[in-house]
């Protein structure tokens, strides 16, 4: 039996959902069969990271927790175990939605103490998964960062943002935007089975182009590198190749890093579907988060070499360094500008 075709789950029950304060109500719908939303009225939306944290950002928004794309290593399945839920099949079906989240982040931008420090979205979960086609709450985020000058950046796997590329490329007028598309493999059978709920490599490469198309950098993200999957030079060679191709202004890389909750996730699949890896990944992860340093300055020294190869030496990272804050933003006479205006 696969790994992504395990018998159903019962659906939780209510005392597992108590910590979803403001929940309004859960639903199922045909088109989401499988899915359960459950749709909450949020009291904040902007998280801010600890500065401590190595992330190269100061806050993070995100609308929806779990996601449908069901990526077997995704590292934030360990966010589900906060609301009781699991970190396997849960996270990747039970899903919160909040509801108000653009209403409720032009309302903590507007704040006079707000410093303007950059956002960033899909550091958690993707905020273009297949429940965006249904809510729709990224264009009234985008907005409202906008509207505040705000600057902030998008990662996702979604075509969705197809959707909101006029809307982005309108903000990016207004403040600094970063783009980022989520792309570390081009087998489209081995995508299938690490990220079952994606759009194909094709589509997200086709995505790329269509944001350069609309003006805009466009950076990749080709994490995470998969040992003894993704890791050869033919796979190495072919997606930078292919990134380069689809006019990728940058790409980080990087190997594969097992958390609790995503490792027990994805060594279950691994067991399933490369069971003759098993004994290779314990040696190489030592039951920890990262691989062997032996291994990650392996792969580093790979992935400079086909970086130089496919002309990205030298180019700047994705969200390189982390977010500063920066002045607030002001009319041509020196006025600040209201919050909620367009300038």
């Amino acid at each position: 039996m696969r790994w992504q075709e395990q018998e159903p789950k019962a659906a939780p029950s209510a005392d597992a959902l108590l910590p979803l304060q403001g929940l309004v109500r859960s639903v199922q719908t045909p088109g989401f069969a499988g899915v359960t939303f459950h749709e909450v009225l949020a009291k904040s939306v902007l998280n801010k990271v600890p500065r401590t944290s190595s992330m190269p950002f100061g806050w993070t928004v995100n609308p929806y927790r779990g996601c449908s794309h069901a990526c077997v290593y995704c590292f934030a399945r360990k966010t589900h175990s906060y609301l009781d839920l699991d970190t396997g099949a849960d996270f990747d079906s039970q899903l919160v939605v909040k509801m108000n989240a653009a209403e409720v982040l032009r309302r903590e931008l507007a704040r006079p103490s707000w410093q303007y420090e950059h956002v960033a979205m899909g550091a958690n979960t993707d905020p273009y998964q297949r429940a965006e086609g249904r809510y729709k709450l990224m264009p009234g985020i985008i907005r409202a960062l906008a509207d505040s000058g705000t600057p902030f950046s998008i990662l996702t796997k979604g075509t969705l943002l197809a959707r909101d590329l006029p809307l982005l490329a309108e903000a990016a007028q207004q403040t600094s935007i970063s783009m980022g598309i989520s792309l570390a493999l081009l087998d489209p059978d081995l995508a299938h089975r690490v990220e079952p709920g994606t759009p194909s490599p094709r589509a997200r490469l086709d995505l790329i182009r269509r944001i350069r198309d609309a003006g805009m950098d466009c950076n990749v993200m080709a994490m995470p590198i998969l040992p003894w999957l993704t890791d050869g030079d033919e796979s190495l060679d072919t997606l930078f190749s292919a990134l380069a191709d689809a006019g990728a202004t940058s790409v980080t890389a990087g190997a594969l890093h097992l958390r609790p909750g995503a490792r027990e996730w994805y060594r279950g699949w691994l067991a399933s579907d490369y069971p003759q890896l098993s004994a290779r990944y314990d040696k190489l992860y030592d039951g920890g988060t990262y691989a062997s340093k032996d291994y990650r300055q392996w792969l580093a020294g790979r992935i400079t070499h086909f970086k130089k190869r496919h002309g990205f030496a030298g180019r700047n990272q994705f969200l390189a360094t982390r977010g500063a804050a920066r002045p607030a933003p002001t009319t041509a006479a020196g006025l600040p500008v209201a919050a909620g205006t367009l300038f």
